[in-house]
């Protein structure tokens, strides 16, 4: 993690402009004390040269911790008011309401990972918010979804394992847990074959179904989600930083027709870290 923020910082524009600007702004602080000091004591015997080095090495100190990329980015809009998080962490340590992606089937089992993989947000909502409990997980979902009309029924000569019953693409459902709540949006399609697919038009009208979603049952609470989309049910034509930018601007975008929660928490894995320039996401969030 500190050699990839070594080279966000170093090695792109984003890094090496705020670098510059925080070195100016720490040269300049550190060049006004002196000369305050010499104002106050004309007869000290500062050496010019080592006392210019010294400043440009404490500006290079001060800048460089400064402008480090964080774990962490994170912007308080006002009117309305509203605070948008990106950080690097486990979904799960959270304690607010969570958003869980999942197929349009609603696919559950892990037990041989030919439909979802354990270690995915999926499989880690069964396991570690479920214990396990797949029957239970089928039936709060059976029970979120049922005034949703389905898109249809597959046979099971065609898809030869998981749930037969189609929801349409952006489908919400909404499952309650102790002292918060879980929005389980189904972003993809899974393909008869038990491939997932999705797109940008796709993400996009469901993080919008989503954000009404968390308006309407989310009490204004604080709100955490993945980066949708990305891990084992990619979007092949976004990477992360793309993604990230989908979801934050749907977000803001949303957020300022009413407010959706009072906090959304965009929490990204420690193992895609690499893929991530906290830096950009700090500049684009000063954007919206």
């Amino acid at each position: 993690m500190i050699g990839h923020s070594l080279r966000v910082l170093l090695r792109t524009p984003q890094g090496l402009r705020l670098l510059a600007r925080e070195w100016a702004v720490q040269f300049g602080l550190l060049s006004g004390a002196t000369q305050l000091y010499l104002a106050f004591w004309p007869d000290s015997s500062l050496p010019r040269w080592p006392a210019l080095l010294g400043i440009a090495g404490l500006a290079t100190i001060g800048g460089v911790l400064r402008s480090w990329p964080r774990s962490t980015v994170s912007r308080e809009f006002t009117g309305p008011g509203f605070t948008v998080t990106v950080q690097v962490g486990d979904l799960f340590d959270r304690e607010s309401h969570l958003v869980v992606g999942f197929n349009d089937v609603f696919d559950t089992d892990t037990s041989d990972e030919r439909l979802i993989v354990r270690r995915s947000v999926q499989g880690q909502f069964l396991h570690r918010v479920y214990a396990g409990d797949l029957a239970r997980l089928d039936g709060d979902l059976a029970a979120a979804l049922g005034e949703v009309d389905p898109t249809g029924l597959e046979e099971r000569s065609a898809k030869r394992a998981g749930k037969l019953v189609r929801y349409p693409v952006g489908t919400i459902a909404v499952l309650d847990g102790p002292g918060r709540r879980f929005f389980c949006a189904a972003y993809g399609r899974m393909g008869n074959d038990l491939v997932i697919s999705s797109g940008a038009d796709q993400l996009w009208h469901t993080l919008w179904q989503l954000w009404t979603a968390v308006h309407l049952h989310g009490r204004r609470e604080a709100v955490a989600m993945p980066v949708i989309g990305a891990g084992l049910a990619r979007i092949d034509s976004m990477d992360h930083k793309a993604l990230l930018k989908l979801i934050l601007l749907s977000f803001v975008t949303r957020s300022r027709e009413s407010v959706v929660c009072k906090s959304l928490t965009v929490v990204v894995h420690p193992g895609d870290y690499d893929e991530v320039d906290m830096l950009e996401l700090g500049m684009f969030l000063r954007s919206l």
